[in-house]
């Protein structure tokens, strides 16, 4: 009698798994609201790893942002210019670095030097980007660039007809003694100085 041969079933191959995508990929955009400033849109997008998501994000054109700095009386301890003014937003009254949004369009240099006339009055002749940053990049697709502007001199500023701004100066000491006593709270004013200071300790200031 010959001998019966059985045959083992192969084991199943695995499944292929899916290739997880690594770049993302909007679905859809609708506007939700659009306004002077910013325009809101609801995104259905499929983000890298796979998921997809409904976000909800403010638009906006971009802003400038300008520490400007008069080395001319101290140089170990220079003077900046800085704003007061009240925020809506914030319910308070803010100390700020100038700054504004960009116009579709124009260059941010140029939106940078525009935008210190017209709140302070001054200009300067010496400009170096420190550096750009988003603000709260979660929902909000605002960028900002910050300006280090030296070589100033005073003018007459042209503010828009709904600012009500406070220009005045303080030494760079004060300004970092300011924030060491939670009394400076405004965001691109806490960057900008502390870049501002480190890089001065760096030797590339």
């Amino acid at each position: 009698m010959a001998a019966q041969i059985i045959k083992t079933p192969s084991a199943p191959k695995p499944l292929a798994k899916k290739k997880r995508s690594t770049k993302p990929r909007l679905i859809s955009s609708k506007l939700a609201y659009k306004g002077k400033v910013f325009s809101v849109f609801t995104d259905t997008v499929e983000e890298p790893g796979g998921n997809i998501n409904v976000r909800d994000v403010i638009r906006h054109n971009g802003s400038v942002v300008i520490l400007a700095v008069d080395e001319s009386k101290n140089l170990n301890d220079p003077e900046i210019i800085f704003e007061r003014q009240y925020r809506h937003a914030a319910g308070q009254f803010l100390i700020e670095l100038p700054a504004g949004r960009v116009e579709p369009k124009e260059a941010t240099l140029a939106a940078a030097k525009r935008e210190l006339i017209e709140e302070t009055g001054y200009r300067a002749k010496r400009w170096t980007l420190l550096t750009k940053y988003f603000a709260s990049p979660g929902f909000l697709g605002e960028w900002m660039q910050i300006y280090l502007a030296r070589d100033i001199r005073d003018g007459a500023a042209t503010p828009e007809p709904d600012e009500n701004i406070e220009v005045f100066r303080l030494p760079l000491s004060e300004a970092l003694a300011l924030i060491a006593a939670n009394k400076i709270h405004d965001g691109k004013t806490l960057i900008g100085l502390m870049l501002y200071e480190a890089c001065r300790k760096g030797g590339g200031c």
